[in-house]
């Protein structure tokens, strides 16, 4: 039997997730315990800066003191009643939601990958009910290079065989484009079966790819023309992470459906959201769509307060400005592994000159190891995604590591 007392506190702990736990992950060995901030300390009290930020979760910093208040006493009053009754919470957040965003109703979900499937199935009934479509010949169209999570349904839309590969059959009524290519969605559009369209406004997982200017309006506009929703997934880009409240907002896009999550709720709980006028929402009627923890009264709370942080905190300029200030910095660095740097407020990422599918592994060791805290993707790709509320002076810091570590190479 594995014991703490013969091995490191972290050994033991990274040892008893790869005894008890399906191996469906592949994290850096470091072991986390406490957030603050911009900050994470792991089990031996090492404080790192965070450059992943669960992924856009924590927009906010971690265990953010107006979240987590809000968190404590709504947990103490009320956290779950399901939708089977109404609750003194659910009515403020949806109107709170609407008004924030601008549309008219807001349906309550848990997860990112939950608000895609909720957007796929508003999708398909808006075609059925109001554009005319068919039944059962309803087409959504996707961007390869896409991740919308890991259920049947977004991996169907998936062309990269990690999310797909040994999963099938997949889900039909899916075809795919090529990301970045408006004359691919032209095409593609001329289905007079088509719902709606799909997309990321910058790819996350892909590797921070941002498309052409004007791309996003191009796209808005080829769908509103031939009657095709346009859908936006902002679970990882929305929420000021990009330097505007909605990555869409760069170009003065108002997407059909909006889908959030990740950030939220501050990365205090599951929480997500799709965002849609009445034309589409309505199209939904009682007991054909939902979630017992959907709109449950303690997510409400805390959304509503990750959403108040971000206004009183101002972090969509923080991030606009510090995300050109960092982009920057990074290109000052003259080294010939440095392919490119890319980005959109703070969330960044550096592309690697290898061929060596271990160096983007062995890169973010040797970033943990002096105190940043980052993860490759596609091997070569180097995400960097800071807390929004980091500070110049933090940037700095982080931006000399960054510039150390690559030296070293």
């Amino acid at each position: 039997m594995i014991t703490e007392t013969a091995i490191s506190r972290s050994a033991y702990l990274m040892e008893l997730e790869e005894q008890y736990g399906a191996h469906n992950y592949h994290p850096l060995p470091v072991v986390l315990e406490k957030g603050r901030g911009v900050h994470v300390w792991d089990v031996d009290g090492k404080v790192y800066f965070d450059f992943l930020s669960a992924y856009s979760a924590v927009n906010q910093g971690h265990c953010h003191p107006l979240i987590i208040d809000t968190l404590k006493k709504q947990a103490e009053k009320l956290t779950l009643t399901s939708r089977a009754f109404y609750n003194s919470v659910l009515g403020e957040y949806e109107k709170y939601m609407s008004e924030y965003f601008g549309y008219d109703k807001v349906l309550p979900m848990n997860t990112g990958v939950e608000a895609v499937e909720t957007a796929m199935k508003l999708a398909r009934r808006w075609a059925y009910q109001v554009k005319g479509v068919e039944e059962g010949k309803a087409v959504l169209i996707f961007a390869d290079g896409n991740f919308h999570g890991r259920t049947i349904a977004a991996i169907s839309a998936s062309n990269d065989p990690s999310s797909y590969a040994g999963f099938g059959p997949h889900l039909g009524g899916i075809i795919r484009v090529p990301y970045n290519d408006v004359s691919a969605l032209s095409k593609a559009l001329e289905n007079k079966n088509v719902a709606g369209f799909i997309v990321e406004p910058i790819q996350g997982e892909a590797g921070v790819n941002v498309p052409d200017e004007g791309y996003l309006m191009k796209c808005a506009h080829l769908c509103k023309e031939a009657n095709v929703l346009f859908i936006a997934d902002e679970v990882q880009t929305g929420l000021a992470r990009t330097g505007k409240m909605l990555c869409c907002d760069h170009e003065d896009v108002r997407p059909d459906i909006v889908i959030l999550g990740k950030a939220l709720s501050g990365g205090v709980l599951p929480v997500s959201a799709v965002l849609a006028d009445d034309e589409i929402m309505m199209t939904i009627k009682p007991g054909e769509h939902g979630s017992t923890y959907g709109g449950n009264p303690l997510a409400c709370k805390v959304a509503m307060s990750a959403l108040q942080v971000i206004k009183d905190e101002n972090l969509v300029d923080n991030a606009f400005y510090l995300g050109k200030y960092f982009r920057k910095e990074l290109e000052k660095i003259d080294h010939p592994l440095i392919k490119q740097v890319r980005g959109k407020g703070l969330l960044n990422a550096i592309v690697l000159d290898t061929e060596d599918e271990e160096l983007g592994w062995n890169f973010c060791l040797r970033l943990a190891e002096k105190g940043l805290l980052a993860k490759p993707t596609h091997h070569y790709i180097i995400r960097l995604a800071p807390p929004l509320i980091i500070t110049k002076t933090q940037l700095d810091e982080c931006v000399a590591i960054i510039k150390e570590t690559i030296e070293e190479f």
